[in-house]
C-alpha cells in the first residue's frame, strides 16, 4: 500500500509553531519505522503550511491516510477527513484527541486508534490493504523493547525539512497532575527502552540537536534516578556527540551526579515544570512533588547552573488562587530564581484529563462549540471562566507579557546571565537560541493579540513590572 501520515496544523495558528527551529512530530516516525518494508511511506507535516496537502491528497498516489491530532489540531484533522472522504480516501485518526474523544472522531473517520498504536499499526495496514478497515481500534501500553517506540530517524516530511531531532527513550509519567493527559495517556509507570536499542538510534540519527521527549527524562524514585543514570553513562561511552534537551522534574537537581552525567553526555537544557509559585494551586493540581520542593526551588536551580544546564521553567496561569497580577508576579519571581528560558500559558482544560471533566461538571468551559472550537485550546487563549478574574484579563495580562517579550533586548542579558551561572558557552547558545524563538513568537502572535484586546495601556503597573522584570540584569 501507499500510506501517507499527517501531522495537521490549523493555519490561524501556524506562527505558534513554527517559529525557529521545526521539530519532527516523533510520533509519525515512529510509526514509519513500524511500516512492513513492503509497503511506501510519506509525511506531511502542516507546520511547514497547508499549501501543498490537498495537491497531494489529490494526486492519486496514496491508498491510506493516517492522522495524528493533539486537541488544538482536531478541527483541522476533521476538515482533512471530510477532504479524504470525497476522494474516497480511506482515512485512520490516532493521538491524544482521538483517545480522549473516539466517538467524535469516528464521526469524520473510517477508523479510530484509541491509545499508542505502535503494536497494531501492521495490522491496521493490513487489514485496510484487504479492504477490511475497523471503525475501532484500541492500542496498548506495551513494553518498549524489539524495536517498539523506535523512530525513522531519516524520514523527513516531503513537504519540508525539520531542524533538529526528536528520540524518546521512556513514556509516562508517574506525577499525574490534573490538567495533564500523560499519565492517562502513557499510564503512571515509566516505560523504558533497552538502553541498547536507545544508543543505536542515537548514532543513525542525522541531527546534531536533539529533543529527547521524554514525558518525564529522571523520573521520582532512586529506581528512576539508578535508569536515567545508566543510560546518561552509555551515551557518554557509546552515543555519537549530540548536543540536546529533555523534559524533567525539579527533583533532578538533588542529584549532584546525574546533573553531571547529563551534561556530560552532551545536555544543555532541562524543561521543569514549575508550573505556579503558589503553594494551594500545586497542591489543588496534584503536583505535589513540586509542593514539596517548593522551598528548595533556589537550591536546586542553582545546582541545574553549577551542572552547566539551563533551567527551561514551564508556568501555567490561570488557576484558582491566580490573579489579573499573577502573570506578571510569575514573570518577577522566575527571573530571580534565575530560570534561564521562561514560558508562561494559559490554563487550558484539555479532554481526558481530571481538569476538564471537573470544569465541564462546574459549567467552567465556555469555548465548548466543538469541533470548531478545538482550535482555540493552544495555551494562548483562555477556553474557561477563571475564579478571580475574567477569561479577557486573564488573556490580557499574558498579551501584555508578550507584548514586552517581542522587544529583542532582553534575549542578550538572559544569555549573558545563563553564560554567568553556567560557565558554558554551548549552554549560553542554547538558552539564547531558545529565548529568540520566544520573543519571535511574540512578535507573531502579538498583532493577533491587539485585534482580539485592542490596544494595551503600557503605563499600567503591571506593564511596569514586566519591563523591570525582562530589564532585571543583575548576576547572582
Amino acid at each position: 500500500m501507499r500510506i501517507v501520515l499527517i501531522n495537521p496544523v490549523e493555519s490561524e495558528t501556524r506562527g505558534y509553531q513554527n517559529i525557529g527551529n521545526y521539530m519532527p512530530q516523533l510520533g509519525l516516525q515512529v510509526l514509519a519505522r513500524q511500516t512492513p518494508a513492503e509497503h511506501t511511506i510519506d509525511i506531511i507535516d502542516e507546520v511547514f503550511g497547508q499549501n501543498r496537502t490537498r495537491e497531494l491528497l489529490e494526486s492519486g498516489r496514496y491508498d491510506l491516510v493516517g492522522i495524528t491530532a493533539y486537541t488544538s489540531q482536531a478541527t483541522r484533522a476533521y476538515e482533512l477527513a471530510i477532504m479524504c472522504r470525497r476522494m474516497g480516501l480511506p482515512c485512520v485518526m490516532g493521538g491524544p484527541h482521538a483517545w480522549a474523544e473516539p466517538d467524535e472522531a469516528a464521526q469524520y473517520f473510517d477508523s479510530v486508534v484509541v491509545g499508542e498504536a505502535d503494536t497494531i499499526w501492521p495490522a491496521i495496514i493490513a487489514d485496510a490493504a484487504a479492504g477490511k478497515l475497523q471503525a475501532r481500534y484500541k492500542g496498548s501500553r506495551a513494553e518498549l523493547k524489539e524495536g517498539l517506540g523506535s523512530a525513522d530517524q531519516s524520514r523527513q516530511p516531503i513537504n519540508g525539512a525539520y531542524g533538529i531531532g526528536s528520540i524518546q527513550t521512556s513514556r509516562g509519567c508517574p506525577v499525574g497532575c490534573d490538567y495533564c493527559s500523560v499519565t492517562s495517556f502513557s499510564g503512571a509507570k515509566i516505560r523504558r527502552r533497552p538502553i541498547a536499542e536507545i544508543i543505536e538510534e542515537w548514532n543513525r540519527t542525522p541531527n546534531k540537536f536533539l529533543f529527547v521527549v521524554d514525558d518525564n527524562f529522571f523520573g521520582v524514585g532512586r529506581e528512576h534516578a539508578a535508569w536515567a543514570k545508566e543510560l546518561l553513562r552509555a551515551i557518554i561511552k557509546h552515543g555519537k556527540k549530540r548536543l540536546w534537551f529533555s523534559q524533567t522534574t525539579i527533583n533532578m537537581g538533588s542529584d549532584r551526579e546525574a546533573v553531571r552525567l547529563a551534561y556530560k553526555a552532551g545536555c544543555r537544557g532541562m524543561l521543569i515544570g514549575f508550573e505556579s509559585f503558589n503553594t494551594d494551586n500545586l497542591k489543588e493540581c496534584g503536583k505535589m512533588i513540586n509542593s514539596r520542593l517548593r522551598s528548595r526551588y533556589r537550591e536546586l536551580v542553582d545546582a541545574y547552573h553549577r551542572g552547566g544546564i539551563a533551567v527551561f521553567g514551564a508556568f501555567i496561569v490561570g488557576a484558582d488562587h491566580d490573579d489579573e497580577d499573577t502573570v506578571a508576579d510569575t514573570l518577577s519571581q522566575a527571573v530571580r530564581l534565575g530560570v534561564d528560558i521562561i514560558q508562561i500559558t494559559n490554563l487550558t482544560p484539555l479532554p481526558g484529563t481530571k481538569l476538564y471533566q471537573q470544569y465541564i461538571s462546574d459549567d467552567r468551559i465556555f469555548a465548548n462549540k466543538y469541533p470548531d472550537d478545538w482550535k482555540k485550546y493552544t495555551f494562548i487563549q483562555t477556553v474557561y471562566h477563571p475564579r478571580k478574574m475574567t477569561a479577557k484579563q486573564l488573556d490580557d495580562s499574558l498579551y501584555e507579557l508578550r507584548h514586552a517579550a517581542a522587544n529583542h533586548n532582553w534575549v542578550w542579558k538572559r544569555t549573558l546571565k545563563s553564560l554567568w551561572r553556567t560557565r558554558s558557552f554551548s549552554t549560553a547558545v542554547f538558552v539564547h537560541n531558545v529565548n529568540m524563538q520566544f520573543a519571535q513568537l511574540a512578535q507573531a502572535v502579538t498583532s493577533r493579540d491587539t485585534e482580539r484586546s485592542g490596544i494595551l495601556d503600557c503605563t499600567s503597573d503591571r506593564m511596569e513590572k514586566i519591563r523591570r522584570a525582562m530589564a532585571f540584569s543583575a548576576f547572582r
